[in-house]
């Protein structure tokens, strides 16, 4: 399964030829480096490539040796690899044998090398956490049944959450107050509208998990058919 490492610039908006807009959310996809390939004919057992992205600061210091701000075993994935620049963020994608190999490590490769617009991706990312909530705004409970007279201190609560004497206990999963945000989620079936190949950006139709700036993770669609179709700029929407 294709995918690339990325970082979330922002939203906007594109128009299309007959004047529909649609709002996007810009992603930088590159440059990725190929830094290691895995094979199940290896000792890993399965196929796979390690990809590296986002650059790297180094440590200046007057009378010492300038070093890598990272640490060691981090920075020897990038020396095995024969890089000579180590990159901030680290990620494997599964690929089938076919797939392993296109790839070539040591070589860098952006958005238009392995998606098309017209495509579908599936995007993954730590959501922004909103601290401890209550359970209308973490699970869209509606509030007490009645505000009239009579009900004290009772309008955004939770209600009961035992289940009388069997089993006797809180279920698991209970909906209730608690960390809000802050988690690993997928958003599916992104729209692939337009890539940027000169810059490394591909823009996808609709939202993405995370705040500006944060690592997402670009894959191809498992529930979408990824034939090659038009773009939704000059078909459908």
């Amino acid at each position: 399964m294709k995918g690339l490492i990325a970082t979330k610039i922002g939203m906007t908006q594109i128009f299309a030829e007959d004047g529909r807009v649609f709002p996007v959310t810009v992603l930088r996809a590159g440059p990725n480096v190929v830094v290691q390939k895995k094979s199940a004919e290896g000792r890993d057992g399965y196929s796979a490539v390690k990809l590296g992205f986002g650059d790297v600061h180094k440590r200046v210091k007057s009378g010492t040796e300038d070093q890598w701000r990272m640490n060691k075993p981090m920075l020897g994935v990038f020396q095995k690899a024969g890089l000579e620049e180590p990159r901030q963020e680290l990620h494997e994608f599964r690929v089938t044998a076919t797939e392993l190999d296109g790839y070539e490590v040591g070589k860098e490769i952006g958005p238009s090398d392995l998606f098309r617009e017209g495509e579908y991706v599936d995007v993954s990312g730590t959501s922004k956490g909103k601290g401890f909530s209550g359970v209308m705004k973490r699970h869209n409970f509606h509030g007490a049944a009645t505000m009239s007279h009579g009900t004290h201190e009772f309008f955004r609560h939770a209600g009961s959450i035992g289940a009388s004497a069997d089993p006797a206990r809180v279920v698991r999963g209970k909906r209730m107050p608690g960390q809000y945000g802050n988690a690993i989620v997928t958003v599916q079936n992104l729209h692939v509208l337009e890539i940027d190949e000169a810059q490394n950006l591909i823009m996808v139709k609709g939202s993405v998990p995370g705040h500006n700036g944060c690592v997402l993770y670009i894959k191809q669609a498992i529930k979408k058919p990824n034939t090659h179709k038009d773009p939704v700029m000059k078909g459908e929407a």
